[in-house]
């Protein structure tokens, strides 16, 4: 049987093949007549019809594609930033190619050299670390780009952030209102765009609320994972620091408190008090709870695939960053310091 044609549908719609494009284009269906459009979907629908994106990307010298570049697929933060691209992608006639570097840079530069190849029209990127020389590069070769909850050093591309200073903040604040006033912090990775914004956040919000600035109470995580967090606590009670509080750099380093109070016999929130960051799915179900700051993932996916589409289709645009404001939703794992 023969593969039925744009023309064939055309015909059978009683439409001319250039409108039947239209119609089944989602980026272009606003350009034809409602009804119109609904009888050649009907038609390609019963006849088989399947547009062709390649025979399609070769008239336009468009692909129809981006490329979203994450830095480990396993993190839960990352599905639902993925889902509100996707929510704004699919109406506008795109769709996204998915690949996750496992925060290894060579990896990173294959992948992104393989979306190249099949001619994607930009990228989203959440792999940004404050010195990136491979996004450079692509910059200064015009890839049009948006970051996603991270953005690298002086580089003038278009970003979709939480607010970092906001969120961590919220965080000091519900402690000291508790009544703590020894707060530790577990930072992420110095290298990353949140890390630095996330460990300067704590010590302003810390002075900000009249408790001292402690460097002794802070540790830099090695990497934005449970068992880095466990590490840097474990670190710091080697170390004989005392505090009654921590405010973890995000939700997973906060498991890795978990771990370490389950090793030694104690408990959140009675022997400390922990707070996470992101809002990372299923911290509700956690014994205890985590109370964390949240941000809005699905918005903040939907937030980059609009700049993004902005910056294929107005190139001389601006770019533009966006801050998300963050909500602290308070739950069982902190409570006033015994």
């Amino acid at each position: 049987m023969q593969t039925p044609t744009l023309r064939d549908v055309a015909d059978a719609a009683g439409v001319h093949p250039a409108t039947a494009s239209r119609a089944l284009n989602p980026a272009t269906r606003g350009l034809v007549n409602a009804e119109t459009a609904k009888r050649v979907i009907k038609v390609a629908d019963s006849l088989g019809y399947r547009p062709n994106p390649i025979a399609r990307g070769l008239k336009t010298a468009k692909s129809g594609t981006v490329g979203i570049v994450i830095p480990d697929l396993t993190n839960p933060l990352f599905p639902p930033i993925l889902r509100g691209i996707e929510d704004v992608l699919e109406p506008a006639g795109y769709s996204g190619l998915i690949v996750s570097t496992d925060n290894d840079s060579d990896r990173e530069r294959t992948l992104i050299e393989s979306l190249r190849s099949r001619q994607v029209e930009g990228l989203v990127v959440a792999t940004a670390l404050l010195d990136h020389p491979l996004l450079e590069q692509l910059h200064r070769e015009g890839v049009r780009m948006v970051m996603v909850n991270r953005r690298p050093r002086d580089l003038d591309v278009s970003s979709v952030t939480p607010d970092d200073a906001l969120g961590i903040e919220l965080a000091v604040r519900h402690l000291v209102e508790l009544g703590h006033t020894r707060i530790a912090h577990l930072a992420g990775p110095s290298s990353t765009s949140t890390g630095v914004a996330r460990a300067k956040a704590f010590r302003n919000a810390v002075r900000d609320l009249g408790l001292t600035d402690e460097p002794a109470l802070a540790r830099e995580c090695a990497a934005w994972t449970e068992e880095a967090g466990a590490a840097a606590l474990r670190d710091l009670r080697a170390a004989g620091a005392d505090f009654t509080a921590v405010v973890a750099s995000n939700d997973l380093i906060a498991l890795g408190c978990y771990d370490v109070l389950a090793e030694c016999g104690l408990h959140a929130p009675d022997d400390l008090s922990v707070v996470g960051f992101n809002g990372m799915p299923f911290l509700d179900k956690l014994a205890p709870p985590l109370t964390t700051v949240t941000i809005a993932h699905h918005r903040l996916g939907g937030e980059a695939a609009r700049l993004l589409l902005e910056a294929i289709t107005e190139p001389d645009r601006p770019a533009r960053s966006v801050l998300l404001p963050p909500t602290l939703v308070v739950r069982a794992s902190t409570a006033a310091p015994r």
